[in-house]
């Protein structure tokens, strides 16, 4: 096996990349600068420029599977000019990757699994969203998200498995949304964010990467939640960092307006509530290493 991995420097892709040549299997990965380019025994890099639709096409070399991650990161304020770059480096991305695969032979790759987000579905206290959910959320995530998946279809044109991971709150330890609200708690300032009722649908990112590469070998078609199987409200998580750090939480919650004025349009992210289900991955035999949040967070912040 041999993956062609997009976004591999990043969170997710690292540990993709960790647990392919963990078990043996070959990557290849796709790289905007030609200073991060690698050449060794199964571990190699190609250049290309989603922005000018450039791609080396010798990336898909001997490839039997693609993970696409790329897209530039949502957690910056949403200027109009980032707005922009966050849409169309997804995009752009999915159209040069087509491009590339249309002047080759895909006979060996036997799927296609990229990133998307639970950013999809609508805000809601009550939902609990599976995967047959129609509804879009009226946010500019959500018709980010819509527009992502759109252009992930077009690839079932190709004579190999399309899936759509939708990726939910990334539990690491050195990046995503988690060292951001660890680190308050740590210097006794932790406190839950507005009513603090809103769900946090989280994954610890070893089990993330491991739902990527178990849809890639079982050749899986169609959309997961990249979820862990008990979401939380955020009152409950932040109690549960503060457990397991040690610290107390004293603070009042803190008010809504407060974030909106720090981070503008983008605090949405910390208020927005999404309850996920994770049952349509684990009927597929998918078993969870993560499934209880304290454990994710023990083993983050140890």
């Amino acid at each position: 096996m041999k993956v062609l991995i997009t976004g591999a420097t990043g969170l997710v892709g690292k540990e993709i990349v960790k647990q392919c040549l963990e078990n043996s299997i070959a990557v290849n990965y796709l790289t905007t600068s030609k200073q991060k380019i690698v050449a060794k025994e199964g571990y190699n890099g190609f250049y290309w420029n989603p922005s000018y639709n450039e791609i080396d096409i010798s990336c898909f070399n001997e490839v039997t599977a693609i993970i696409n991650l790329a897209g530039s990161s949502i957690v910056k304020k949403w200027t109009s000019n980032n707005k922009k770059e966050i849409l169309e480096s997804r995009l752009n991305s999915l159209k040069t990757l087509r491009l590339g695969l249309d002047k080759v032979d895909t006979s060996l790759i036997t799927s296609f699994v990229s990133a998307s987000a639970i950013g999809i579905y609508p805000n809601s206290i009550t939902n609990f969203y599976t995967e047959k959910e129609k509804a879009v959320d009226e946010s500019f995530l959500g018709k980010v998200v819509n527009l992502w998946e759109k252009e992930v279809d077009a690839f079932k044109g190709y004579n190999f498995s399309v899936s759509k991971v939708r990726i939910g709150l990334v539990m690491a330890k050195n990046g995503g949304a988690l060292p951001m609200l660890i680190k308050p708690v740590k210097y006794y300032l932790g406190s839950a964010l507005g009513t603090g009722k809103q769900w946090q649908s989280w994954i610890h990112v070893t089990d993330l990467a491991r739902i990527f590469l178990f849809i890639s070998k079982n050749k899986l078609k169609g959309v997961y939640n990249g979820v862990g199987p008990n979401p939380v409200s955020n009152t409950k998580l932040v109690s549960k960092i503060a457990s397991v750090l040690k610290k107390p939480i004293f603070l009042p919650n803190v008010p809504k307006f407060i974030m909106y004025l720090v981070l503008g349009k983008m605090a949405y992210l910390l208020f927005v509530s999404q309850r996920v289900s994770s049952k349509k991955i684990e009927k597929e035999g998918f078993v969870f290493k993560y499934s209880n949040v304290c454990l994710a967070l023990e083993k983050i912040t140890s």
